[in-house]
C-alpha cells in the first residue's frame, strides 16, 4: 500500500466524518424541539419507546446522539430508566440506517448530492433551506468519501502480510477488542462500520474476517454516552451501562451463535456478490436480534444495571451542588453529540430549584418579623447561600453555552433563564433584608404594633400568591393570561405599599409607634415593593422565552446545629 494510498484513506475517512455531522447537525436543526417534545410525551409502552428510538436515531443519523440525549434526560428527571431502556433499545435498530444507505452504492450520484446542497447553502438565504441543504450535502459527502475509501484499500487485497492479520481477527476476544477500541477512537459505530465496508468492497476483507469486529463496533459505540453520564446524577449513569450492558449481551450471543453454527456462510451465501451488504444486514440482524431477546427482560436489566450501581449515602447529601447541570455542558464534544433541548431542560429544572428557594425564605422572612428565632434566621441565610451559589453556577453554564451555535429560539429561551435566575436572586436578597429587620428590632428592644404586624402577614399573603401565579398558569402556555395577572398583583403590591406607608406616617404622628421602627418598617416596606418588581420581571422573561410547564419544586436546605 502506497503513501498516496495512505493519504487517500485520511482523507476520505476524514471527509466521512465531516459527511455524517454535517448530516446530522441538519437534520437536528430542522427537527428543532421537536426531538425534545417527543421523547419528552413518551409513554411507558415499550414498543412505542423502541420505535421512537428508531425513527429518531434514523432521522438524525446518529445512535450516539440519541443516547447521549437520553442520558441528559434521565439526569434533568423527565424520564425513567425504563422508558431509557426502550429508546436505546430503538436507537441500535435506528442506528443502521447509515450502512443500509452505504450499501446501497448511490457513490455515482453523490456529486449531485453534493451540488445541490451547496447551492441551498451558499445562495438560497433561508434557515430552512440551509439545514435541508446540509442534510443532502452531508449524504453526498458521505456516499463520495465512501468511493474514495474503497479505492485506497484496494492495494491491500494483495499484501500478504495485512491478509495474514487477517486471520486473526476470526480470534473472537481479539475481533473485539479491535472493534471496541477503534470505535471508541472514532466516537461513531457508523464510520467504523463504513470502514469495514469500504475493506470488504476493496476486496481486502470478507464477511468471515470482519464479524466479531463488528460485534466489538457495537460495544465501542457505548462509549461516547458513558463519558457523558460522569458527573451526572446516578440514574444518567444508569442509562448509559443499560445501553452498555445490551450491547455485550448481544455480542456474547451472536459470539456463540457465530462459533458453533454455519449463521455466517449462510449470511454471506445470501448476498454472494454484494460485501457492502453482508456487513449492513449483519448489524441490522445483530441488532434487531438482541433487541427481540432482551425487550421479555428489560425490567431485569434496569435491576441488574440498579445493583452494579446502587444508591450511595453520599447522593442524598443536601450539600450545595447542582442537582440537574452536568459538566458535560461545559464540554465542546458534548455539542457535537448532544442536543441543546437537554441543556434547556435541565436548566429549567435547576431555576425551578432556585425558584422553590426564594419562596421558602419570602416566607420565612414574613414570619421571622413576627416571631423572631435563631434557628429560623440560620435557615434563611443557610438558604440565601445556597440560591447564590445556584444564581452563580448556572450563570456559569449559561454563558459557556450560548458560545455554542444554536438555532435563535433556543438563543432566546436560554437567555431568558438568564435573566429569570437573575431576578430569582434578588427576590433572595430581599427576602434576606426582611429578616435583617426582625434581628435589627431584636437588638434595639424594639416591636411593631399588631397592626403593623397585621400588615405584614397581608405583605407575606400578597408575595406568596403572586409568586404562586407562575405554576398555576403553566398549563396554559404562560400567556398573555399569566403577564395580565402578574400584572395586576404587581400594581396590588404597589396600591399596598402606598396604603402602609400612609398607615404607618399616621401611627408616627399619633405616637403609637417611634421614629426608628418606623424608618425600619418603611425599608421593609421597600422590600416588599422589590419582591412584586421581580416577580413581574420573571413572569415576563418566562413569556418572552416561550418557557412553560414551570413546576413546583421542594427544596430542603440542610441547617447544621451550631456548636456549643
Amino acid at each position: 500500500m502506497t503513501y498516496e494510498n495512505v493519504l487517500l484513506f485520511f482523507g476520505a475517512l476524514a471527509l466521512f466524518l465531516y459527511g455524517m455531522k454535517m448530516m446530522s447537525s441538519g437534520l437536528e436543526a430542522a427537527a428543532g424541539n421537536q426531538l425534545k417534545g417527543i421523547l419528552e410525551k413518551l409513554t411507558t409502552n415499550r414498543f412505542l419507546g423502541i420505535a421512537v428510538g428508531a425513527a429518531i436515531t434514523a432521522l438524525i443519523q446518529s445512535s450516539t446522539t440519541t443516547t447521549v440525549m437520553v442520558v441528559g434526560f434521565v439526569n434533568s428527571g423527565i424520564m425513567t430508566l425504563t422508558q431509557a431502556l426502550w429508546i436505546i433499545m430503538g436507537a441500535n435498530i435506528g442506528t443502521n440506517i447509515t450502512s443500509q444507505l452505504v450499501a446501497l452504492d448511490f457513490a455515482q450520484v453523490a456529486p449531485v448530492f453534493i451540488f445541490i446542497g451547496v447551492i441551498l447553502i451558499v445562495f438560497v438565504h433561508n434557515k430552512k433551506a440551509y439545514y435541508i441543504g446540509e442534510i443532502i450535502a452531508g449524504l453526498g459527502i458521505l456516499l463520495f468519501s465512501m468511493s474514495q475509501m474503497q479505492q485506497s484499500l484496494q492495494p491491500l487485497q494483495s499484501e500478504p502480510k495485512f491478509l495474514d492479520l487477517l486471520t486473526t481477527f476470526k480470534n473472537p476476544i481479539l475481533g473485539l477488542l479491535v472493534g471496541l477500541v477503534f470505535t471508541a477512537i472514532l466516537h461513531s459505530s457508523a464510520a467504523s462500520i463504513g470502514i469495514l465496508q469500504a475493506l470488504a468492497v476493496a476486496g481486502s476483507l470478507t464477511l468471515e474476517n470482519s464479524v466479531f469486529i463488528l460485534y466489538g463496533i457495537n460495544i465501542g459505540t457505548c462509549v461516547t454516552s458513558v463519558l457523558s453520564s460522569l458527573g451526572s446524577n446516578r440514574n444518567a449513569k444508569r442509562t448509559a451501562l443499560m445501553h452498555l450492558l445490551f450491547n455485550i449481551i448481544g455480542a456474547v450471543l451472536f459470539s456463540f451463535v457465530t462459533i458453533f453454527t454455519p449463521f455466517v456462510p449462510w449470511l454471506a451465501d445470501l448476498w454472494p456478490n454484494s460485501p457492502a451488504v453482508q456487513i449492513a444486514n449483519l448489524h441490522l440482524i445483530f441488532n434487531l436480534s438482541t433487541t427481540i431477546v432482551l425487550i421479555p427482560f428489560g425490567k431485569y436489566i434496569v435491576k441488574l444495571a440498579e445493583k452494579i450501581l446502587p444508591d450511595r449515602p453520599e447522593d442524598m447529601l443536601s450539600e450545595q451542588h447542582l442537582r440537574y447541570l452536568e459538566p458535560s455542558f461545559l464540554k465542546t464534544e458534548y455539542h457535537k453529540v448532544g442536543s441543546i433541548a437537554i441543556f434547556v431542560t435541565s436548566l429549567q429544572h435547576e431555576t425551578e430549584r432556585m425558584l422553590s428557594m426564594a419562596r421558602t425564605n419570602i416566607d420565612r422572612s414574613f414570619s421571622v418579623v413576627r416571631d423572631n428565632t435563631e434557628k429560623t434566621q440560620e435557615q434563611i441565610n443557610q438558604t440565601e447561600d445556597y440560591i447564590d451559589y445556584l444564581n452563580k453556577e448556572i450563570s456559569y453554564y449559561i454563558s459557556h453555552v450560548l458560545s455554542v451555535e444554536m438555532v435563535e429560539e433556543d438563543s432566546v429561551t436560554i437567555n431568558a433563564f438568564f435573566k429569570i435566575t437573575g431576578n430569582i436572586e434578588r427576590l433572595g436578597d430581599h427576602a434576606t433584608n426582611i429578616a435583617g429587620y426582625a434581628n435589627m428590632m431584636d437588638s434595639k428592644g424594639l416591636r411593631f404594633s399588631e397592626t403593623a404586624l397585621a400588615e405584614v402577614d397581608i405583605m407575606k399573603k400578597e408575595s406568596l400568591e403572586a409568586l404562586n401565579l407562575i405554576y398555576q398558569y403553566k398549563d396554559e402556555g404562560l400567556s398573555d393570561v399569566l403577564l395580565a395577572k402578574m400584572r395586576d398583583s404587581e400594581q396590588r403590591i404597589d396600591d399596598l405599599t402606598r396604603e402602609f406607608r400612609k398607615n404607618q406616617m399616621s401611627r408616627l404622628v399619633s405616637g403609637s409607634c417611634s421614629g426608628e421602627s418606623c424608618v425600619i418598617y418603611s425599608e421593609l416596606l421597600t422590600d416588599f415593593e422589590r419582591i412584586g418588581d421581580h416577580l413581574l420581571n420573571i413572569a415576563e422573561a418566562i413569556d418572552a422565552g416561550k418557557i412553560n410547564n414551570f413546576k413546583e419544586a421542594e427544596e430542603q436546605v440542610k441547617v447544621e446545629p451550631q456548636l456549643a
